[in-house]
């Protein structure tokens, strides 16, 4: 019956609705089939199944609920006892930090005096009655004209509480500085003035003279400034106009290098470090190189020390060797005549007529302050911007000073004893 009304609507092309319902007319063209209702389709696509029961394996019945046992006496003595010794233990070990005992050694002072004795080989520091050696057990001999030196490393080794403070080279600048002096003559006494140690010492120096703190100069005016305008400067005291981080630089390099190849390595030609443009370091010609590594192999054994241990501590090659010469009692002949040259140009700008006073020149000698501002001028200028971090920028400071105190002691003297064994 509904195959017969569906072929006669479409055989007619009428609108008709079936059973008499008009809220929807299908209309049929000729030759347009019927749509099919879809099939309806579960949201779920698991089929179900029912759940399989594990058979009892478990045999008799559930354990009973343990219960808490009061210990025996033996016991309760027992664990007391352990306890005791626990502490025990730790109380020992806590007398054995606050006063070391007899079986260690290193954790005490076993020396009560220190003082220093005169010998025909030169001054020596014993400990009661024995002589602080060097690492290589050879016992220090400092020469007859470094009295200060010797009494130095003796106020060091006083100033000790235990032997094992001893270990810490910060602890005894003095006494590992003119170790390292004695390595290098033990060294030349037995391989000649070629050896590995001072080879080694020369080759370090040098790399130090292609970076030297001294030689690396702020750029003139950065791409930034120019857009931008300049960066904010150091606050200076007085009214006077401000100066460029490069205009500073250039005033404390210059009269070290000139004194340096002026004096020391004449001919020689320092160039800064950087150039404007530029990231890579400049190298020195190889002039330069040849001059200044064969004036570090020649030097003394106590004045190389020395010079390793302030170029380590200011990064500059060139500031060490200026404190160095300032201050060596080998070089009094290089400091009197700029001493000399100094006084006569004094008494040239006065026209030569005014008697100038030669004991007491104008111009200061280049100390430990004078080489420590040289070394981290930089530095200072940025702490004096941006202020200084606590417990770094201040104890940099003391330590380069600290560092730079020891060269001085090292290479200064009377002049009146010699270096050499």
């Amino acid at each position: 019956m509904r195959r017969q009304m569906l072929r006669s609507i479409v055989t007619s092309g009428r609108s008709v609705t079936p059973s008499g319902c008009r809220c929807a007319q299908i209309t049929l063209s000729k030759g347009t089939r019927a749509p099919q209702p879809r099939p309806a389709r579960d949201l779920s696509s698991t089929s179900a199944s029912k759940a399989t029961t594990l058979p009892v394996t478990g045999a008799g019945p559930p354990p009973a609920v343990p219960e808490p046992k009061s210990p025996a006496g033996s016991d309760r003595l027992a664990a007391h006892r352990r306890k005791t010794a626990l502490l025990e233990t730790a109380k020992e070990i806590r007398q054995q930090q606050e006063s070391p005992s007899k079986s260690s050694p290193l954790k005490r002072r076993f020396w009560k005096h220190v003082h220093v004795q005169e010998t025909p080989e030169g001054y020596q520091i014993f400990l009661d009655k024995r002589p602080v050696r060097s690492p290589t057990k050879n016992i220090i001999t400092i020469p007859l004209s470094k009295p200060t030196l010797a009494h130095s490393i003796a106020i060091e080794w006083d100033m000790l509480n235990s032997a094992q403070e001893a270990l810490k080279n910060h602890k005894i600048p003095m006494t590992s500085i003119v170790s390292r002096a004695h390595d290098v003559l033990d060294a030349d006494a037995a391989s000649g003035p070629d050896n590995d140690i001072r080879q080694s010492i020369v080759k370090t120096m040098m790399r130090y003279l292609d970076t030297d703190t001294l030689l690396c100069w702020a750029p003139e005016r950065s791409s930034i400034e120019a857009a931008y305008g300049s960066r904010p400067t150091a606050s200076s005291e007085d009214d006077s106009p401000k100066k460029s981080l490069r205009d500073l630089q250039m005033e404390t390099a210059k009269p070290i290098i000139s004194f340096l190849t002026g004096t020391i390595w004449p001919g020689v030609s320092i160039v800064p470090t950087l150039d404007p443009d530029s990231i890579i370091p400049t190298t020195q010609s190889e002039m330069t190189q040849s001059v200044i590594s064969g004036w570090l192999s020649g030097l003394p054994a106590y004045e190389l020390a020395a010079l390793e241990r302030a170029a380590l501590a200011t990064k500059s090659l060139l500031v060490a060797a200026r404190l160095v010469v300032e201050w060596s009692e080998e070089f009094r002949h290089l400091q009197a005549a700029h001493e000399s040259q100094t006084i006569e140009t004094i008494s040239t700008a006065a026209g030569g007529k005014t008697s100038v006073d030669t004991s007491t020149p104008d111009e200061p000698r280049f100390g430990i302050e004078s080489a420590a501002r040289a070394a981290s001028l930089e530095v200072n200028w940025q702490t004096g911007m941006w202020g200084e971090v606590e417990d770094t920028h201040d104890v940099e400071k003391e330590d380069v000073r600290r560092q730079l105190g020891s060269a001085v002691l090292m290479v200064s003297g009377s002049g009146t004893g010699s270096t050499k064994n």
